[in-house]
């Protein structure tokens, strides 16, 4: 008889902080008040800021930004490429809720294995990228 239960990797509260800070600090480089979502591997949220002057719309994009990332392992821009040909898919998935399609949301990976999600919204989806992509790299 197999196993009942399953262990799975999750993000550390400290591990989101210092995505948290890192995206703060590349948000602030480029001068665009942004909203930072991080997301546990179940997508319940670990930590989140709003950084002063960021948009109120962006508080829930960032936080479905990480969600659609972690729900799937894949960033969020990697959809649109996904369905943009498939017209059924395309029409239809775009109607679920807390999906993104759009850049900004990351998975957050250690050894391999998928333990959070990165949300970022604030500015246009490429500047919301280069925030998450810096906040990954600094986090190693």
């Amino acid at each position: 008889m197999g196993a009942k239960t399953l262990t799975k990797a999750s993000i550390t509260a400290e591990a989101a902080e210092q995505l948290l800070r890192a995206a703060e600090a590349k948000a602030r480089e480029i001068g665009v008040p942004m909203v930072i979502a991080v997301v546990d591997e179940s997508g319940i949220l670990k930590a989140f800021s709003r950084m002063d002057g960021a948009a109120l719309l962006s508080v829930q994009i960032a936080q479905d930004k990480a969600y659609t990332a972690v729900s799937f392992g894949i960033p969020t821009h990697g959809w649109f490429d996904f369905i943009k040909d498939d017209p059924p898919l395309l029409h239809g998935i775009v109607n679920t809720p807390r999906l993104v399609v759009f850049g900004g949301g990351y998975p957050v990976q250690v050894d391999g294995a998928v333990v959070g999600g990165l949300g970022v919204s604030g500015g246009h989806y490429h500047q919301d990228m280069q925030v998450a992509e810096a906040a990954l790299a600094a986090f190693g």
